[in-house]
């Protein structure tokens, strides 16, 4: 059985973070991975781009049980630390909208970097080791199909369940769990919501139209494109909002931000009375959408249409209400929210309050990032506050 300083459980973002940082303090570090390939989430993120990390990264834009935890790991190991280290390896990028920064190239240009420094820093890192058992006593075992290890600290990087086409599995969860500490309810986030009933009928028909639109749920509003699919809503806004939005709870879509629709349809029936409402509602929203609308609305010559219905297709437009039935699910999930229960944890080490020797971070934390670079700052500051700790 060999022996080393620290094992890693996951070769994704925050466990190649965690590993060069803690091999590069002098650490023998063992980095383990089931897949056959390190960094695979971070190849597919970003259209293959990866959006490495995002500018207006703040712990305000984190979902968790515990709003506080993600402070202390965010303010210790920023998104300027990382542009830095991309900026070192000579990685071109730009910024996208947002504050999100991309490769110009290839998320392979990331996963290299991350590799090299492992590589600098000594790591081992082994992939295609599927885990096993993992034990403690005088430290901590652990049992792959490439053999047993032991080392007196490790480190869960697992991720959550979201993508299980890539690899995704529940082993930090269940590690965790085996070894005491609490876990949250886990559910998809960020991830395209469905409809069911008349709602869906027009999504269907409206498959592959976007809009820039605010979608909002309870107090928590997003202004970004939105896509209409055919199974309900997807796109950065419907996104963005899915990690908030509840069972049983509605939605409402502004589908024309910041427009006096009232005004601007009242003026169009002065000023052309024989203009359809499709043609009025078609110079606010894509063609298609205008037309389905106004069919619902009752389409007709603008100078047919009183005043107090022109009025309550504003009022639908700028607040449009919508119950979702659910969502797409893990398998078109970006992240998985829930995970270990901060409470067992350091805020500032990452490591488990009753259990020498073990760290959890990344996605297997009940800590979400918005869309946008966030989830993937988390995994670096989390696991950079790890590998500093081990």
């Amino acid at each position: 059985m060999r022996t080393f300083d620290v094992i890693v459980l996951g070769a994704g973002a925050a466990g190649l973070m965690c590993a060069m940082t803690a091999g590069a303090r002098g650490r023998r570090v063992l980095l383990l991975d089931h897949a056959e390939a390190a960094g695979r989430k971070i190849l597919i993120s970003g259209g293959g781009r990866c959006n490495f990390t995002n500018l207006g990264v703040v712990a305000e834009r984190f979902v968790s049980g515990n709003p506080h935890f993600a402070r202390s790991a965010l303010a210790r190991y920023t998104q300027h630390d990382f542009i830095a280290l991309v900026r070192k390896h000579g990685i071109a990028f730009h910024e996208k909208t947002l504050g999100q920064l991309f490769c110009d190239g290839s998320a392979r240009e990331i996963v290299a970097m991350l590799l090299a420094e492992c590589a600098a820093a000594g790591v081992d890192v082994r992939t295609g080791h599927r885990v096993g058992e993992v034990r403690r006593a005088d430290g901590f075992r652990v049992a792959t199909s490439g053999g047993n290890f032991a080392a007196p600290a490790l480190v869960l990087a697992t991720g959550g369940l979201s993508i299980p086409k890539m690899g995704a599995s529940g082993l930090s969860y269940e590690v965790a769990a085996q070894f005491g500490l609490k876990l949250t309810q886990t559910r998809p986030g960020l991830v395209p919501l469905t409809f069911d009933g008349d709602d869906l009928a027009l999504m269907r028909a409206l498959a592959g139209v976007a809009a820039d639109v605010v979608v909002s749920c309870g107090k928590r509003a997003f202004a970004e494109a939105m896509l209409f699919t055919h199974r309900g809503l997807s796109g950065p806004a419907v996104l963005q909002v899915s990690s908030y939005w509840r069972e049983g709870q509605e939605i409402a879509v502004d589908l024309a931000p910041a427009r006096d629709v009232a005004g601007l349809l009242l003026a169009a029936k002065q000023a052309r009375p024989n203009a359809a409402l499709r043609t009025v509602l078609g110079e606010m929203l894509p063609a298609r959408l205008a037309a389905a609308l106004a069919g619902r609305l009752g389409d007709g010559a603008m100078a047919t249409l009183r005043d107090r219905a022109l009025g309550e297709v504003a009022a639908s437009l700028r607040a449009w209400r919508l119950m979702p039935a659910g969502t797409e699910g893990y398998a078109k999930a970006e992240v998985t929210l829930g995970g270990v229960d901060t409470a067992s944890l350091s805020q500032r080490t990452m490591a488990a309050r009753d259990v020498p020797g073990l760290f959890v971070i990344g996605e297997a934390v009940d800590v979400t990032g918005w869309l946008g670079g966030y989830n993937f700052q988390w995994a670096w500051s989390s696991g950079w506050c790890a590998g500093m700790a081990v």
